[in-house]
């Protein structure tokens, strides 16, 4: 690739990188309350790895290090958002099946 297009490509995860904090101001807005929208940590990955790709391509250890921490991190936060409702889904399938058992155990009781 030319300078040119390590620039652009450079200037690009630049933009994804950004544009995650737009998502989450715009989302904070239309909630009235600061959240983290599951998308935040999406385009912090495909920035970061844009990011940290081009930085391998400049040879700078600093950039280098820098996105390369913060792909773990927003890794790990997805990991840790599809735990929580693998534990969500997991104890509303319990509290369904407890009020059914209970439903079904009041209709034997009636009869």
């Amino acid at each position: 690739m030319s300078d040119q297009g390590w620039i652009i490509f450079g200037f690009m995860g630049q933009v994804i990188f950004m544009s995650r904090f737009v998502v989450q101001w715009l989302s904070s807005e239309r909630l009235g309350k600061s959240v983290i929208p599951v998308i935040f940590w999406y385009l912090s990955i495909c920035g970061g790895a844009v990011l940290a790709t081009y930085a391998i391509h400049k040879k700078d250890p600093v950039f280098i290090f820098g996105q390369s921490l913060g792909l773990f991190v927003y890794i790990r936060n997805l990991q840790l958002i599809r735990a929580e409702k693998r534990r969500n889904n997991a104890l509303h399938d319990t509290s369904e099946s407890s009020a059914l058992s209970a439903s079904e155990h009041e209709q034997t009781s009636n009869n």
